[in-house]
């Protein structure tokens, strides 16, 4: 019988710990530092991502990068575990340290339409069909609800919040081309709790939040985030837009999303833009320095503590779905 850790070693020289454990015979599951949401421990799952791709090692079917782990798939004929697991300890030890790290990395800019029809039509079929007294669709939406969950002191400033910062892709998954994507600037972070029950309809497009984490709906299905407006298509299995260039997915892991408000009679006009092939992504490739971002987070420590600690604070008085 195989033991399910393979083995393990802890942080040393700037780099997490790291625990390598078996996922069945065809498959290792690496996982970086404690389970916290740590942005530098995606950093470094990315890092190691590209690294086992650019080896191109014979016998990996594919690689799969989650949040603060990776799942390797391979073939046992072509390559054993234990090679594999010589090979996935040589690229921890030979990748640098956190903060000597760089990855591939692209800005993207998305318009959205927040509070708009399309998501409000959500909520009340929700309401109507599912639950008539969920806290968080009060007034027929959930924005309120998430400045109230929030402690904000009105929709602007969740405006604010949405788009005050860039927000990082963290991994592709779940569900086909959905983006998880978190706050870059953690003095703008909101978080909130999921639909209970989940809804049976989300338009496709709709952005929503759950936990601190942002999402695109990538096509038209249920859901469980809060819903804050919409944006534009990030799926497409015929690639018609050359901004999806090879492949269904718009947006990749490492890559850091910015939205910008626009009325939801623009945001359809340009769905229409999109529709006849005449819309242009706006997508700019700027690979992302860990070490400055890293640097410059002590600068923003305090603020975000008392953002976090007002949040706490409304978290302790608002009713949970």
């Amino acid at each position: 019988m195989i033991a399910p850790i393979a083995d393990k070693a802890p942080a040393a020289d700037g780099k997490p710990s790291i625990v390598y454990r078996h996922a069945g015979e065809r498959a290792v599951l690496i996982e970086y530092g404690e389970m916290d949401l740590d942005l530098a421990l995606n950093f470094f799952v990315l890092a190691v991502d590209k690294a086992l791709r650019d080896r191109n090692l014979d016998g990996v079917l594919d690689v799969a990068p989650g949040f603060r782990s990776m799942l390797v798939r391979y073939v046992p004929d072509d390559l054993s575990a234990d090679e594999l697991l010589d090979v996935l300890r040589t690229l921890h030890e030979e990748l640098p340290a956190e903060q000597d790290i760089q990855i591939p990395s692209r800005r993207v800019r998305l318009p959205v339409a927040l509070d708009d029809s399309t998501t409000r039509r959500a909520v009340k079929r929700y309401i109507d069909g599912i639950r008539s007294d969920a806290p968080n669709c009060e007034g027929g939406n959930n924005i309120d609800y998430m400045v109230r969950y929030n402690g904000l002191s009105s929709r602007d400033e969740l405006w604010a919040s949405v788009i005050g910062t860039e927000q990082w892709n963290g991994f592709v998954g779940f569900f086909p081309g959905l983006p998880f994507m978190f706050p870059m600037d953690p003095r703008y972070i909101v978080s909130v709790p999921k639909y209970n029950p989940t809804r049976t309809w989300t338009a496709e497009g709709t952005l929503g939040l759950g936990g601190p984490c942002f999402a695109i709906y990538p096509v038209e299905s249920p859901g469980g985030y809060q819903l804050l407006g919409r944006t534009l298509r990030i799926f497409d299995l015929e690639r018609r837009n050359e901004g999806f260039g090879d492949s269904p997915f718009l947006l990749r892991p490492g890559d850091r999303v910015s939205f910008y408000q626009v009325e939801e009679d623009e945001l359809l006009a340009d769905w229409e833009r999109i529709e006849a092939g005449e819309y242009t992504y706006e997508i700019e490739d700027s690979p992302f320095d860990v070490g400055a971002y890293l640097e410059w987070l002590p600068e923003v420590a305090d603020e975000a503590a008392e953002r976090r600690r007002k949040a706490e604070a409304a978290w302790a008085s608002t009713p949970v779905p």
